[in-house]
């Protein structure tokens, strides 16, 4: 079973002071660590698993600049076969141009399941995968934490909300979006970063993907990023039942609401 897998490379911004940048569209990047994005690991090591299994080949897709090599040196670690790094240039990505640049690379290759993220940490819009499955005309699932090829289908459980799982069968070849917990990622050994030296990771251009400017304008635009203001903090109401409760009435009263 030949299988796909998009990763992405995020800045880690947990327990650090962001600031925004003096164009006020994003934020600082320049003294920020980056990491695999954390849904990536859990796609990986289900390709991997299943490639253990059933054998073919998983190969590891990423949009980004020289540095980005990282999680896919990483991905190759974990026993994907072979990468390829898309460099966009200067090009400002969205959603959109992410599935469509990502679609162009995939469709020449041969593949059984494609996976993806069902998020990422930096933009969190969990658009991509379902985007990209409709740029490559493939039947989907998002938000798989269960995979059971069967005979030319797969058989997936799909978080839904309030803790309920539902179990559907998709026919492949398609594209299902990973959740997090669907497994357990594998340690990265010395052993495998020396393995993951010598197999394939291959650089393409836009050019190289037949792209012209006029196909590549993104579809959304940031016009200001902004830290949240800072508050009072909560209120805490104390007493009964009754007393509680008209004091919540007087709140939403003094702040306009109708009741």
């Amino acid at each position: 079973m030949n299988i796909i897998v998009c990763i992405k490379r995020v800045p880690l911004t947990q327990e650090v002071d962001l600031e925004v940048d003096d164009s006020g569209k994003k934020i600082k990047e320049d003294a920020l660590a980056y990491v695999i994005n954390d849904w990536d690991n859990y796609a990986i090591e289900a390709a991997v698993q299943l490639q253990e299994a059933l054998g073919g080949e998983v190969t590891a897709v990423t949009i980004g600049n020289e540095d980005d090599e990282e999680v896919l040196r990483r991905a190759l670690a974990m026993g994907a076969d072979r990468a390829i790094r898309i460099d966009p240039g200067d090009l400002v990505l969205d959603g959109y141009l992410n599935a469509r640049i990502l679609a162009k690379t995939i469709a020449d290759l041969e593949y059984d399941l494609i996976f993806s993220r069902v998020q990422s940490e930096d933009h969190n819009t969990g658009m991509v995968g379902v985007m990209l499955s409709e740029q490559l005309g493939l039947a989907h699932a998002a938000v798989c934490n269960g995979i059971e090829p069967e005979d030319g289908t797969v058989k997936v459980r799909v978080e839904l909300e309030g803790g309920i799982d539902e179990v559907s069968r998709v026919q492949l070849p398609a594209l299902l979006t990973i959740q997090t917990g669907i497994n357990e990622p594998r340690y990265v050994s010395i052993m495998g970063i020396r393995k993951a030296k010598k197999k394939e990771l291959k650089v393409m251009s836009l050019e190289d993907l037949g792209f012209a400017a006029e196909d590549l304008m993104p579809q959304t635009l940031i016009e200001a990023v902004f830290l949240p203001p800072e508050t009072e903090g909560a209120e805490m109401i104390e007493g009964n039942p009754a007393e509680m409760a008209e004091a919540v009435i007087r709140i939403m009263g003094e702040k306009g609401v109708t009741v």
